[in-house]
């Protein structure tokens, strides 16, 4: 039995926000198992000139302070988000405010962009890292000028990201998800654009790709103006999605009321539909990466023939350990073959006009 069998019983008995804050120190002290299976060849893609091994990748709000993502990439993931960073530093909303649903393999959070800040997150991006490395970027709580913050992110942190993401999604800053809407959101896109190109070109470093990150919980107007943002601003690709404020019938947990973004199973069906939408609207053109719900290779498939080029997890790590992401990339890898593609690329939207 190996270290993260032995430790995961432990760390869910810890209150959950404790238990990740060890698991991120655990994880900075390199005490972390090291990824010695070589990630099948069918699995490797290039997408934005970069080549990624996999395409499971770990989503933002884990190492929210870019504290680990050196022993992140060293699990085995095809690449890893760091953040949301803003501006400022911010300590969040009140605890408690993250709860397992372990009856639904759920999760909500209310964190509310806690993190260290753009001065003190920076430094820790310096040197070398083997692996594909995004910089997740946001707005502060009490800040008056939104784009402001967004821009200030942009500056920073393009010259050192191998992608740049604008999180105008998460459920849990006042009036965030309003930047949704279409006139904002390509005013936004277009400012952080713009900073990012200007940033990278004063560094003499070329400008990474800009992801718009956005909710699951838009309805179908919503989606024609993101995808259309999307292509005009214009972006490189879109997340889809984060969590959602939404509560599916059928959750059983305790924590089932609680305010705050859901992530885990119940997100599953809901962020795929947005993303074979997008997918559609977008005739393929725009790289989209799948997120929400993913436990098995079974529904990194689904994702990747929805429309999605990569995927992220983060809550089904919670229940089921770093040990998941080897019996992901194995079955997926299968589920390819016998499907009669050779890389990932060709199975992209595979079912995106399926009704």
């Amino acid at each position: 039995m190996d270290a993260a069998s032995l430790t995961m019983p432990l760390l869910r008995l810890l209150p959950p926000e404790t238990a990740h804050d060890l698991t991120i120190r655990l994880l900075a002290c390199g005490l972390a198992p090291r990824n010695r299976e070589a990630d099948d060849p069918i699995l490797a893609s290039r997408l934005w000139n970069l080549n990624f091994p996999n395409p499971v990748g770990l989503a933002a709000g884990f190492d929210k302070n870019a504290l680990a993502y050196r022993a992140i990439l060293g699990l085995g993931f095809g690449f890893t988000e760091v953040g949301t960073v803003t501006p400022r530093p911010q300590s969040g909303n009140p605890k408690p405010r993250l709860f397992r649903l372990a009856e639904d393999a759920a999760v909500i959070n209310r964190m509310g962009f806690n993190n260290d800040g753009i001065e003190t997150v920076l430094p820790r991006l310096q040197g070398a890292r083997a692996g594909i490395l995004g910089i997740n970027i946001g707005k502060n709580k009490d800040s008056t000028d939104a784009v402001e913050d967004y821009v200030k992110g942009a500056t920073a942190f393009a010259p050192l990201a191998d992608y740049l993401v604008v999180n105008v999604s998460s459920p849990n800053t006042p009036g965030l998800r309003d930047l949704q809407r279409r006139e904002p959101f390509l005013a936004l896109a277009r400012a952080v654009r713009a900073a990012r190109d200007d940033s990278c070109a004063a560094a003499g470093k070329k400008a990474p790709p800009l992801l718009l990150k956005i909710a699951p919980d838009l309805d179908e107007s919503q989606i024609e103006d993101v995808a259309e943002v999307a292509m005009t601003a214009p972006a490189d690709g879109l997340i889809v999605s984060n969590t959602t404020i939404a509560r599916p019938a059928g959750l059983r947990s305790l924590y089932r009321a609680e305010a705050g973004g859901l992530s885990g199973a119940a997100l599953f069906e809901p962020s795929t539909e947005v993303l074979r939408r997008i997918s559609v609207l977008t005739k393929g053109q725009m790289p989209l990466v799948g997120v929400g719900g993913i436990s098995s290779g079974e529904q990194a498939y689904a994702k990747i023939r929805a429309g999605a080029s990569l995927v992220q997890l983060y809550s089904a790590l919670v229940y089921h350990g770093p040990r998941l992401l080897g019996r992901i990339k194995r079955d997926l890898a299968a589920r390819l073959r016998a499907d009669g593609f050779s890389s990932v690329a060709e199975a992209v939207g595979a079912d995106r006009d399926r009704v």
